[in-house]
């Protein structure tokens, strides 16, 4: 069957709505009913027919889209319908981010409560001699980041070789996370009659295609959504700002007049979190901060305290944009607009997930203006312009653009740069080092001009004796 075929996508939503329609373990299915999960995503019905076939699969969802339980639902079928083997993991995971890993561990948690089903958490910032021991227990999956599963794959200590499903999640983040190299070499070790599943934001990426080739066998190929599509449930707008001082009370004033339950502030810097986070609490705002810095520890505490409310609003790097679903965000701010199309579709993302609706503002100096017509082309997406009466500034957008969208003149420099550009390339020409061009410099003394003064020093004479004087 062709599952990207316009007859397929026509009739599935149709032919198989509900997540009971589809073959799966009794055990599966009542944890389903139990846990209240009925319908199928899109990327659900198409993807788990293909998976529960053990084909090897490439599929591309927007985040948020529920593709997580399309490669659990199938893999867990497969492990309590199938003999476990003597040894070795029968199932491995690899994810770019131990935010992402926490999230898939949850989810699988809850999927094998009814089961005999074990599943390990192999991450950084976690104790090495406790994974060591967890590798012992030999549990049937494993959820891994990929830099330290190398550093226990180079000590020996994973067995793959009975491997019967590899998973890669958010295989784009981990090629632009550099961890291409590492996962070939992890994979490298892993049996080669296993089933491969691809999920990624994107099929375009330039690294991917080498990857796919690498690692999977004739694989069927879905995709739903990609990162340029708009996100009909979320409405995207931009602010202009003065400065990063105006920014400041942009935020304050969206994140005390915005009617939201939950919110998520994004900067591209660490140094900027961590000097937001404490501002906001200062103006009675339950802030945190999360970014790459912070122990495992430390993080984990802080999304506990975003899940719980004891924390509204979360001011984090890019390290959140992926693999967190807290359930309740329905609104997004970039502080700093983000550095690329992709990483902007991913924090937007965070929001409006499972038909609901959300908002993403992005606050724009005229340095960031560049960028941001770059990203709306990214995504054929004009993003609504939007000025806030009682803290407006004085900027509001360029005032010649080019037929881009792009501000016009931004890159000329300046008539007194180039003149002084001009000016450091040669040295300024005195009239007096022109007359003298060729000319040998007169030595300068205390005599006359006429008389050159002898080389070297004076030779030490005896003081003549002074006439002694009368009585």
């Amino acid at each position: 069957m062709d599952y990207n075929s316009p007859l397929f996508r026509f009739l599935a939503p149709k032919v198989m709505p509900l997540l009971s329609s589809f073959p799966l373990h009794p055990r599966l299915l009542q944890t389903l009913d139990a846990l209240g999960l009925h319908e199928a995503t899109p990327i659900q019905q198409q993807a788990i027919p293909v998976a529960l076939e053990r084909r090897d699969l490439i599929a591309s969802a927007e985040t948020g889209s529920g593709k997580t339980f399309a490669f659990l639902l199938p893999t867990l079928d497969h492990l309590l319908n199938t003999p476990a083997p003597d040894s070795g993991t029968r199932v491995l995971i690899l994810v770019p981010t131990r935010e992402l890993a926490h999230q898939i561990l949850t989810q699988g948690q809850k999927l094998t409560s009814g089961t005999r089903l074990q599943i390990g958490l192999i991450t950084g910032g976690e104790s090495f001699k406790f994974q060591r021991a967890l590798f012992r227990k030999n549990p049937e999956i494993i959820v891994a980041t990929p830099g330290r599963l190398l550093e226990h794959q180079e000590q020996g200590t994973p067995d793959f070789s009975d491997l019967e499903v590899l998973i890669l999640d958010e295989a784009d983040r981990m090629l632009d996370m550099g961890f291409s190299e590492d996962v070939l070499s992890i994979t490298g070790q892993c049996s080669r009659t296993r089933q491969t599943l691809l999920f990624s934001a994107t099929l375009s990426h330039r690294g991917l295609k080498g990857m796919t080739d690498t690692l999977l066998r004739d694989p069927a190929t879905i995709s739903l959504s990609t990162v340029r599509d708009r996100h009909a449930n979320i409405t995207q707008q931009i602010i202009p700002a003065d400065d990063k001082i105006h920014k400041q009370g942009l935020l304050s004033w969206l994140l005390q007049h915005e009617s939201y339950a939950k919110a998520l502030v994004f900067t591209n810097t660490r140094l900027q979190a961590d000097a937001l986070g404490p501002e906001l609490r200062k103006q009675g705002l339950r802030a945190g901060v999360l970014h790459g810095d912070m122990s495992q520890d430390e993080r984990n505490q802080m999304m506990a305290f975003l899940r719980q409310g004891t924390v509204k609003i979360l001011v984090a790097t890019d390290v959140a944009a992926r693999g967190l679903d807290i359930k309740g965000v329905d609104l997004v701010i970039n502080f700093d607009m983000a550095r690329s199309g992709k990483d902007y579709v991913h924090r937007i993302g965070r929001t409006g997930r499972a038909g609901k609706q959300g908002l993403a503002i992005s606050l724009i100096t005229h340095q960031e203006w560049n960028l941001m017509t770059g990203i709306e082309r990214y995504l054929k997406h004009e993003f609504e312009r939007r000025t806030i009466r009682e803290i407006a500034g004085k900027y509001r957008g360029p005032k010649k653009l080019k037929s881009s969208g792009k501000a016009a003149g931004g890159k000329k420099k300046p008539v007194t740069d180039r003149v002084e550009r001009d000016h450091a390339k040669k040295p300024k020409q005195r009239l007096r080092d022109r007359k003298n061009i060729g000319k040998r410099r007169q030595p300068s003394g205390s005599g006359s001009t006429n008389t050159p003064r002898e080389a070297g020093h004076k030779p030490l004479t005896r003081k003549a004796a002074k006439p002694a004087k009368p009585d």
